[in-house]
């Protein structure tokens, strides 16, 4: 796959999660009529639960007045183009599939801010009354798997040699051994 056929896949996962997240969401909100039921146990570790997150991640930065919605708004619209700049020039598929998580996501969560106010939030995951996390969306699932990849493509990933000679040398000495 060509460089730019990869970062087209990106901005076509980046719809998909998008979409998915946008549809999940509809479906809360409509025939489930989630913000009216209140939470769906669905298995004795996970519920479905209807919960409005004013602020982001791990509910920091709550917008208490329509200036701060459009803040986070504009912060949050920010770091989504800036992500997709990022992957206009990146060139490896594992980390433009990271990017496109995030961007996706983000943009879930972003449509919600700018629609409602606030970001639905309805993933329930628990053991007995011990959540290991807050309440979340695909959305937010997303740019955390998306993240997790860059940080894991970072870690394990090897520099390459600077230039071409360096290259050739290292290629010439597995071939010796």
């Amino acid at each position: 796959m060509t460089v730019s056929g990869r970062r087209l896949a990106g901005f076509a996962l980046a719809l998909l999660t998008f979409a998915v997240d946008r549809g999940v969401k509809a479906l809360m909100t409509g025939r489930l009529a989630l913000a009216d039921v209140g939470a769906i146990p669905l298995l004795p570790f996970f519920d479905l639960r209807w919960t409005e997150n004013y602020g982001v991640s791990l509910g920091m930065f709550t917008a208490t007045s329509a200036e701060m919605r459009y803040g986070l708004i504009l912060v949050t619209a920010t770091i989504a183009l800036g992500v997709a700049v990022w992957m206009l020039r990146e060139k490896v598929l594992g980390d433009i599939v990271g990017l496109a998580l995030v961007l996706g996501g983000a943009l879930g969560n972003i449509y919600d801010r700018a629609s409602r106010g606030y970001v639905i939030d309805y993933a329930d995951l628990h053991f007995g009354e011990w959540r290991p996390f807050l309440i979340f969306n695909i959305a937010d699932a997303a740019i955390t798997f998306g993240v997790l990849i860059l940080l894991a493509r970072s870690l394990l990933s090897r520099e390459k040699p600077a230039n071409g000679a360096d290259a050739e040398a290292d290629a010439a000495a597995t071939e010796n051994a």
